[in-house]
């Protein structure tokens, strides 16, 4: 079987499981290839690489993993049950499923390859950054933050000279001012969390991706957002269903 056959009916069986379960999708031409964004719930995603499925926090309170796609590669930002779990990822692996994730999260899961911020990897021609993701201001009753420095990860992906960044749990961190050329960036916006609008709004205006995808948005009122990025001209703000 040739591999364009090979692509042509991977992306038949993923457009058909999306159908079933009437998620988004947005398609992103590269330089290699589309990228097929799908929206899921949350902050899970799964994206599609020219016929290699990227799974990113899998959870199955936001979708039926036993109907999705298997992963060739899964990737999980931190240990949390909205953003961690066994089971979802269970149904989508293979023997050759690559899994990618912080520490914690490898307490949980085996045969797991372990990033810690500012690692760097390449997995079936996509290169990976994983990157800072922690609270500065938002904290827990006794102190601590959310999500502490060094726990949990965010990721760059670069395929086809296009830069996606998937923050993970984060606040406008000052490390976000080291990334550049982003084309497309998924913040998350929701309290107490992560980011508020103007939060999002201030990391936007630290490395100007080209489309920014709010995700992990919960109730928060996405025309915040909109209003708030209506008079710049660099990024497109684009909203997406996620349940």
């Amino acid at each position: 079987m040739n591999k364009l056959l090979i692509i042509l009916l991977n992306l038949g069986l993923l457009a058909f499981a999306v159908a079933q379960q009437s998620f988004q999708s947005d398609t992103i031409k590269t330089e290699s290839g589309n990228i097929v964004l799908t929206f899921i719930g949350h902050g899970t995603l799964m994206f599609n690489v020219e016929g290699k499925i990227v799974h990113i926090d899998p959870v199955s309170r936001y979708a039926d993993y036993s109907e999705m796609p298997k992963a060739d590669l899964i990737l999980i930002t931190h240990h949390h049950g909205d953003h961690l779990d066994p089971e979802a990822v269970g149904h989508i692996r293979t023997e050759k499923t690559r899994i990618i994730c912080s520490a914690l999260c490898a307490e949980k899961l085996q045969d797991v390859t372990v990033m810690e911020n500012g690692d760097s990897l390449e997995i079936l021609g996509i290169a990976i950054d994983a990157v800072p993701a922690y609270n500065i201001k938002h904290l827990r009753d006794n102190g601590e933050p959310f999500h502490p420095k060094g726990v949990g990860n965010g990721y760059l992906l670069k395929y086809g000279g296009i830069k996606i960044y998937v923050a993970g749990d984060t606040e406008n961190i000052p490390e976000m001012k080291n990334l550049s050329n982003i084309h497309i960036a998924f913040l998350p916006m929701n309290l107490p969390y992560t980011m508020t609008p103007e939060m999002v709004t201030d990391a936007t205006e630290m490395f100007h991706p080209d489309i920014l995808y709010p995700y992990h948005y919960g109730n928060t009122d996405v025309n915040e957002l909109l209003k708030l990025m209506g008079d710049q001209k660099e990024t497109e703000v684009r909203i997406r269903e996620l349940r």
